[in-house]
């Protein structure tokens, strides 16, 4: 992977409407808009104006708010989908077409040729347009390797700047995402994207070695909303590439704004944020066990591969647990301004396991153990 040569393409305006409970008001749409735009992310895409008169509305609405991200829609491989993007000044334009045998059968019903011949007219009317244009071959990993190549070949030759891998049905596995990436890389000298959805838990992993093996963009949503259970999670996503090269991605991404970006598409779509939640989730920086409490506190970075405040986030160490140590203990007596003696320190250690086994004990609590156990 060339470091810091790759883009996201949020989707949560495009894919994350095909999510159940992803019915957006157009004053929704440009308040996800904006957000997306500060956070920092390169491409907003969404739905195609072709979809519905509110949708062309609603794109050109989004157009007129002059982000810094560049714009884009995703359509049928038909000229009049182009002709309506076209209409909105959306900045660039995604093309498909089902390559596999399942799709092209229970779907359009063309054949390879008929589809390379269909995808002409289109691709060349959003060129001539101006349009970054990309073809992406739908259910990519239910498709014969020759029939992707075939296909990725003739858009190259039309002249799109980037093809599209997509996973449509998450059934590809890691392993397989870096074979295909490999091989379409050694096809083609464009750019690549993966589209990756979520069906089998493997869509971060496989976005990150769709990257390693060479594509360029990756399609991500806020919380990962999409059709069924979504696609690659734009917190998931920075995650785990943050871990890689956390200067690089701390420079390109407003990363204190990750939380509240993820506030606003849950509220808006009616869903709760997950607990474990990657970085921002409520459990994701509480630390609870009693080793794992001595280590924190000599060195966040035991247990931490992300540490909280690159997020604008805070770590939570749990005390008051049965699960707690005297190191613990004896840190928050630190603080506290009492030391106790290693006879002491077990004693009240053992006290403080006693009385959470009826339940977690407050920090209020804890201190309150730790006062009267010195005027006792």
């Amino acid at each position: 992977m060339t470091k810091s040569t790759w883009k996201l393409i949020d989707s949560t305006l495009r894919e994350g409407e095909q999510f159940a409970h992803g019915t957006f008001r157009t004053e929704d749409k440009l308040e996800i808009a904006r957000a997306l735009d500060t956070f920092g992310v390169e491409y907003v895409e969404v739905t195609s104006p072709a979809a519905s008169p509110q949708s062309q509305r609603d794109a050109v609405q989004i157009v007129k708010l002059g982000l810094g991200a560049r714009v884009i829609t995703h359509s049928r491989c038909v000229l009049d989908d182009v002709r309506a993007a076209i209409d909105t000044g959306v900045r660039g334009i995604g093309l498909l077409f089902a390559t596999s045998r399942i799709l092209r059968e229970s779907s359009h019903g063309k054949s390879i040729q008929q589809i390379i011949d269909a995808m002409g007219p289109p691709i060349e009317l959003a060129l001539k347009a101006g349009l970054e244009t990309r073809f992406s071959a739908e259910d990519a990993f239910r498709s014969e390797v020759t029939d992707l190549v075939a296909v990725y070949q003739a858009a190259e030759r039309l002249g799109v700047h980037r093809v599209g891998i997509a996973d449509t049905v998450g059934i590809a596995t890691p392993r397989q995402v870096f074979a295909l990436v490999r091989e379409i890389r050694r096809a083609v000298r464009c750019d690549i994207g993966f589209h990756g959805h979520n069906d089998t838990g493997c869509c971060i992993a496989n976005a990150y070695e769709a990257l390693a093996a060479g594509a360029t963009h990756v399609d991500v949503a806020v919380l990962g909303i999409g059709e069924r259970v979504g696609i690659t999670p734009l917190g998931g996503i920075i995650a785990r590439m943050f871990s890689i090269e956390p200067q690089s991605v701390a420079e390109r991404y407003r990363l204190g704004q990750l939380r509240e970006l993820e506030r606003l598409v849950a509220r808006v779509t009616g869903i709760e944020v997950p607990f474990n939640n990657y970085v921002t989730g409520e459990t994701a920086y509480s630390h609870k066990a009693g080793m794992h409490l001595k280590a924190m506190m000599a060195n966040p970075g035991s247990y931490e591969i992300i540490p909280p405040e690159a997020f604008g986030l805070t770590r939570r160490l749990i005390l008051g647990s049965r699960l707690t140590g005297r190191h613990a203990i004896a840190y928050r007596a630190r603080e506290m301004g009492i030391t106790f003696g290693e006879t002491e320190l077990k004693a009240l250690t053992k006290r403080i396991k006693e009385l959470a086994d009826a339940g977690e004990l407050s920090e209020e609590q804890i201190d309150r153990v730790l006062r009267d156990w010195v005027t006792a």
